[in-house]
């Protein structure tokens, strides 16, 4: 294996996280930048969830980890990114429509580990945020274009009747415009609405895994970079009341990647995984949508997920 020029071929999976979870990112992303000297845009495969397919809908339109500094620091002077930031979803989703999302989900068999959250997701009710901020961004930064230069950028989504993880921009993906494919990874259960796209109702990925990195088994990568905020290594107890729901959605959700890490290095693909710590919940709180709390967050994870780099190995 290996590129042409005889490097490794690396794959780059980010997982969702919602606000929080990106300030996180970005900060995750230049400690990987700096630690192993590599572009993260320069990655043979970008694949994104939820929050992490915005952040690879950045990279792959080519905006850099220092342009992503910026707009967390609210120092950015690109105006498609400083609008982006102005146009948060806010702490908590506006008013459900009166009636549930997916009678057909909670009635699926399934043997992951996620099988609770991706049925229960089901039987919230449809979300009435506005997703028009993602359709934004999707389109100021790629004017004319259905999709992102970088040549393998997939956002991945969950189809809401039947549970399958779909990774819109891989080859065998349903053809979708990157807003539509944005807003369906983006559209969490309950705050959003689900997309429509080719038929199907498409849905937060994360309702069906945090990173979705077995999606990359058949891609036969040498090594993939994998930046989680939903995830942690071993499980972390509640703090408190308000920690009680995040943590069994994160117990869930770790025990479902490290699943799929385990395949991924089965077929021969090194792994160097980064996922938040127990001092990282601390500054985040329980509600990953919380922007009062991003500038500490993100500032928390330039340090923490430079020392894992650094401690850390791609094995």
């Amino acid at each position: 294996m290996g590129n042409k020029n005889g490097s490794p071929r690396r794959g780059l999976a980010i997982g969702c996280g919602g606000t929080l979870g990106a300030a996180w990112i970005v900060a995750a992303l230049a400690a990987t930048r700096d630690v192993l000297d590599w572009d993260p845009r320069e990655a043979d495969v970008l694949i994104g969830t939820s929050a992490g397919a915005e952040m690879m809908t950045m990279l792959g339109s080519g905006i850099g980890v220092d342009e992503l500094v910026a707009m967390q620091r609210g120092t950015t002077t690109n105006p498609i990114l400083l609008a982006h930031m102005r146009s948060e979803p806010g702490r908590f989703p506006p008013l459900p429509r009166p009636r549930l999302g997916s009678l057909r989900l909670p009635l699926r068999r399934t043997e992951s580990g996620q099988a609770l959250l991706t049925a229960g997701s089901g039987l919230l009710p449809v979300g009435g945020g506005d997703p028009s901020w993602l359709q934004h961004l999707a389109e100021r930064l790629n004017p004319g274009r259905s999709w992102v230069p970088h040549p393998a950028t997939w956002l991945v989504a969950m189809d809401y009747a039947t549970g399958e993880r779909v990774a819109f921009g891989s080859p065998d993906a349903p053809e979708a415009t990157l807003g539509e494919a944005l807003r369906a990874s983006w559209a969490v259960p309950g705050w959003f609405p689900p997309v429509p796209i080719a038929g199907r109702r498409f849905i937060d990925g994360g309702a069906g895994s945090t990173a979705s990195v077995d999606l990359l088994i058949p891609e036969k990568l040498d090594e993939v970079v994998l930046l989680a905020p939903m995830a942690s290594t071993g499980k972390i107890p509640a703090t408190g009341p308000g920690h009680f729901v995040e943590r069994r959605m994160r117990n869930r959700m770790s025990a479902e990647l490290d699943a799929e890490v385990a395949q991924l290095r089965a077929v021969g693909t090194k792994v160097l995984r980064v996922d938040a710590t127990a001092e990282d919940l601390a500054v985040m709180g329980p509600n990953f949508m919380d922007g009062r709390r991003r500038r500490d967050t993100f500032e928390r994870s330039l340090r923490s997920t430079r020392r894992a780099l650094e401690q850390g190995a791609i094995v």
